[in-house]
């Protein structure tokens, strides 16, 4: 098992999910609401998942390689991305079922969300392979099947601040003790 092929499946998942929703006719609101409300809360279920394990343990992986700058860039626009994605989907909430209105607040969240995919595939699970092993992608595996099974009903939408989030796990990681090499699933928690 290994957290990047988690996460690609998640990705799979989601693509899934919104090419059902633009098949459903517009009248079958009920059906609209029943997949968006899966989709939403299976959006910010992964969103949380890799704020919480996936982009501490890149940062973590990029710094002891020294290639910071290019880790902190993609946090940095990762998190950006996923507070996109939620303004869409809480845009989507203020209106009915089915409108033009709601339609155009999901093609949002889809736009929002494909284009963030694109760019993690690109760039931070390709750089994590490279930079940690095997046993590291199944520890960090194990601990994102765990929280996304913990959570399955969904996690509170919050923004963080993408700075103010690359510097908290950026502390923590200066403030692991010399040579562990491990920042504790869960450790991180964001301002």
């Amino acid at each position: 098992m290994d957290i990047t092929e988690l996460i690609l499946d998640d990705h799979h998942e989601q693509r899934r999910l919104f090419a059902i929703l633009e098949q459903i006719d517009r009248g079958e609101t009920d059906i609209l609401a029943a997949i968006w409300d899966r989709l939403a809360t299976f959006l910010e279920l992964h969103a949380k998942a890799e704020e919480e394990i996936f982009y501490p343990a890149l940062l973590q992986v990029g710094i002891a390689a020294r290639r910071t700058g290019r880790v902190e860039d993609e946090t940095l626009d990762a998190i950006h991305d996923h507070n996109e994605i939620r303004d869409a989907i809480a845009e989507a909430a203020r209106h009915q079922v089915g409108t033009d209105d709601w339609f155009a607040a999901v093609a949002a969240a889809n736009l929002a969300n494909s284009d963030h995919m694109a760019e993690e595939e690109r760039e931070g699970l390709t750089d994590f392979r490279r930079l940690a092993g095997l046993p590291r992608r199944h520890q960090l595996a194990v601990a994102f099947a765990a929280y996304e099974a913990r959570n399955y009903a969904g996690v509170e939408p919050v923004d963080p601040d993408p700075a103010g989030y690359v510097r908290a796990v950026e502390d923590a990681v200066a403030e692991e003790p010399s040579g562990s090499g491990s920042l504790s699933v869960g450790s991180l928690k964001p301002n």
